[in-house]
């Protein structure tokens, strides 16, 4: 879902202190640094809110379906709010914290958020790339080790790090070995099978694209999210906004569908 994959790439929040039995290797950590510094350094670490705006796309069986429109405001640590529009139709996804809440403006209903709504919010911040950047690995008690250079195209080379939390879930990711830009996100995941109903693994892939510098921080404005090789969705910025004032209470869950703007 869009919700889940824009806070996967800008969620931000000073780095914590490593515990002991959290660790990384002195090639991983000259990667993350050289990531940072690509990204806008302390301008990249200082946002504190994200405005977007662009269009997200499925694809099914190879073709892209007709977009929707997104606006997506983000106030870190923990607050998004994401609303859609297409064919006509708005329909808004929020989370704070453990909690979300959505408005289906097809039925014009206001409904709290399913545990596996929840849950999938709290899966894109485990596999996003802020949780490697921004160290909340080092709070699970998670490892990294270096994976080596892969090929990324003609003349091209990617690093390749991974991070594996204490459960044995792992995330790989891969930035570029000259501009230290990150390039992908790589990992598995249990998915219901839609035919069968059954629960199957699937190889999961971001692929970040399209880089574009606002106020000094660099960020892919182009996300392309693939599913066992086979592209599924496509976000496209149209413009960014960082460290933008808005009103917290967009966050909170109106008393009734007249509350929603």
């Amino acid at each position: 879902m869009i919700l889940a994959l824009i806070l996967s790439l800008f969620f931000i929040q000073t780095p914590a202190q490593t515990p002991p039995s959290a660790s990384v290797d002195e090639k991983s950590q000259q990667i993350i640094d050289k990531a940072v510094a690509s990204l806008g350094g302390p301008k990249y670490l200082n946002v504190q809110t994200v405005i977007g705006k662009g269009f997200y796309t499925t694809f099914k069986d190879g073709i892209s379906q007709l977009p929707a429109r997104f606006l997506d405001y983000i106030a870190y640590p923990d607050s998004e709010r994401t609303e859609f529009v297409g064919a006509g139709i708005k329909t808004i996804q929020t989370n704070t914290g453990d909690t979300g809440w959505t408005f289906d403006g097809a039925v014009k209903k206001i409904a709290d958020q399913s545990p596996e709504q929840v849950d999938e919010f709290k899966r894109a911040m485990r596999t996003g790339l802020e949780y490697l950047l921004r160290g909340y690995w080092k709070r699970d008690s998670s490892k990294i080790t270096y994976a080596g250079r892969r090929e990324a195209g003609v003349g091209k080379r990617n690093e390749a790090i991974r991070l594996t939390d204490p459960d044995g879930f792992w995330i790989e990711y891969e930035f570029g070995a000259r501009d230290g830009l990150p390039a992908k996100i790589i990992y598995k995941r249990m998915r219901k099978d839609p035919d069968s109903g059954n629960s199957v693994e699937t190889n999961e892939e971001d692929q970040l694209l399209r880089y574009i510098e606002v106020d000094g921080v660099n960020a892919p404005w182009v996300i392309d999210h693939y599913v066992n090789g086979h592209q599924t969705s496509r976000i496209n910025y149209e413009s960014v906004q960082y460290n933008q004032s808005f009103p917290q209470t967009l966050f909170k869950k109106p008393d009734n569908i007249k509350a929603i703007k």
